[in-house]
């Protein structure tokens, strides 16, 4: 069965020199992605969309990172980002197959987490369903990690939902080579 076109065509090669530098390196020798190819046919967007990127070395872990955005993408059913993000990061980041599964179907609870890692899936689940945290939750949050990373996390959580909405409200289909949410057990 076919996937449905995005709802915005995305930008056809050749692309314009300076589309393509960006987009070279951003994605370092792969093809670029239907949402930066979407985006980039709109230079406001495009410009904007770069402007808050966090993929960059900041002062969470790769793990760390990846954890919050997986389940930032799976809270927001953003089966296009969770996957991308899984197919390129899980591996570097070492989740395990139970990990990534826990982003999609566990929570905070889930025991494949360690006590740092559950403070991060409690705040993401926070932020989604609330937009805020209970002194409780700031306080388990800042047991483990000190006020550049919480807003690290706050900001990932902010952008991924943003990024979630933009993939989801396109309708973009996913990517070749992106993992897929694992089916219920």
């Amino acid at each position: 069965m076919s996937q449905p076109a995005p709802r915005i065509a995305p930008l056809a090669p050749p692309y314009p020199p300076e589309i393509q530098a960006q987009l070279d390196r951003i994605m370092r020798g792969a093809p670029p992605l239907v949402l930066f190819r979407v985006l980039a046919g709109h230079s406001r967007a495009w410009d904007k969309f770069r402007a808050g990127g966090l993929l960059d070395p900041g002062p969470l872990s790769l793990r760390q990172r990846e954890i919050v955005i997986d389940r930032t993408c799976a809270l927001t059913r953003c089966e296009y980002e969770w996957g991308v993000h899984v197919a390129i990061f899980a591996g570097p980041a070492k989740l395990t197959e139970d990990e990534v599964r826990a982003t999609v179907q566990g929570d905070a609870a889930s025991p494949c987490w360690s006590p740092a890692e559950q403070a991060l899936i409690a705040a993401a689940d926070a932020l989604h369903h609330r937009a805020t945290f209970t002194d409780e939750e700031f306080a388990a949050l800042s047991a483990h990690y000190d006020e550049a990373q919480i807003l690290e996390i706050m900001l990932l959580c902010g952008f991924y939902r943003t990024v979630s909405y933009l993939a989801n409200g396109l309708r973009l289909p996913p990517e070749a080579n992106a993992a897929r949410f694992p089916a219920p057990l």
